[in-house]
């Protein structure tokens, strides 16, 4: 996308995030600087309501949010984080080769909170995708907290908070981040459209909520994808989005019925069926595509199960009974 991004350009105030609970949560916290754990699964807007906190607390979000992927160090090699400008202040010419991870996160943590704030009387140090923390470093984090608390608010975010230590823990206050529902979803896709003022259709919108299944970020790429390059979301601009992302479901649905557990094949089937809204030609045309890719069964039993149940599905009523059919013809004999 060479337009800004809908996630950058629609990004939510307090007020404005889909989840009741965790608007209260941040209300409640937002008159000091009181250190926060905000955990949930990915996508479900927990950065974006760190975003929204700090833009309520500080006159000057911009020079007092200080922003820290653990995940760009700790998930790259040496080099690539010894060729990024960003660390080019502590990574001197003499420590290029001696630098550990941990350190450099724990330079960067303790210079940033001991800046004093630009207005107020605190900054904001946030630690994103935390759980690629490591122990030795977390105990460091620890000391760090406990030095600067009467200045610097940290928050933690994290998918996985039993990867922290029990002192971090304690000395956050502990928001829970639960992914969006459906209808969720689609009320802030409804608000960014309007907005965008993209032509749409409340069913496009919802089939775009439930590809992304909870993940509110992939929802708004989604959605300006679709607007993009298609001008209008409907459900029939949507459809290059409803055959991607289903693969890997569709390959462990095979996977399950091959290997004769059945009952959790049909509930994957029922998912994509009732919650994802395919029709039973587009979940059998999936699976005959997602098998042949990856080599799951042999292609002239696959070709005859195919056109057997591609006839039963013209000539009857029940999907969900004909492609079940087709599960068990895959299972072992």
């Amino acid at each position: 996308m060479d337009s800004p991004l809908w996630i950058d350009t629609h990004a939510p105030g307090i007020g404005d995030l889909p989840q009741e609970e965790l608007r209260e949560y941040l209300s409640r916290v937002s008159a000091g600087p009181i250190n926060l754990l905000l955990y949930g699964p990915p996508g479900s807007g927990k950065t974006a309501a760190v975003r929204a906190l700090a833009r309520e607390v500080h006159d000057d979000p911009e020079n007092d949010l200080v922003e820290i992927n653990v995940a760009d160090v700790f998930d790259s090699t040496k080099s690539e984080i010894a060729d990024d400008p960003r660390f080019s202040g502590f990574l001197t010419s003499q420590r290029r080769r001696e630098f550990s991870k941990a350190d450099l996160i724990n330079h960067v943590v303790k210079e940033s909170a001991s800046y004093s704030p630009v207005s107020g009387s605190y900054r904001t140090i946030v630690l994103d995708n935390a759980e690629a923390i490591r122990e030795d470093f977390q105990q460091a984090l620890r000391r760090v907290m406990e030095r600067h608390y009467e200045a610097t608010q940290f928050v933690v975010t994290t998918r996985q908070p039993s990867k922290l230590i029990p002192p971090i823990v304690s000395r956050c206050f502990p928001v829970p981040v639960r992914a969006p529902t459906k209808g969720e979803v689609v009320s802030v896709l409804e608000s960014i459209v309007e907005a965008e003022e993209v032509a749409y259709e409340r069913r496009g919108l919802e089939l775009i909520a439930s590809h992304a299944d909870g993940d509110l970020r992939e929802a708004i790429l989604d959605a300006q994808t679709v607007a993009e390059e298609e001008g209008e979301i409907t459900p029939g601009t949507v459809e290059v989005l409803r055959e991607v992302g289903y693969d890997d479901r569709i390959e462990g649905m095979i996977g399950r019925a091959m290997e004769g557990e059945f009952t959790d094949a049909r509930s994957a089937l029922d998912d994509l069926l009732v919650d994802e809204g395919l029709s039973g030609e587009e979940v059998l045309s999936a699976v005959v595509r997602v098998a042949r890719a990856r080599d799951l069964a042999e292609e002239p039993q696959l070709a005859a199960l195919a056109g057997e149940i591609d006839f039963d599905l013209a000539t009857g009523t029940n999907e969900r009974l004909h492609l079940a059919h087709l599960l068990s013809e895959l299972g072992p004999d």
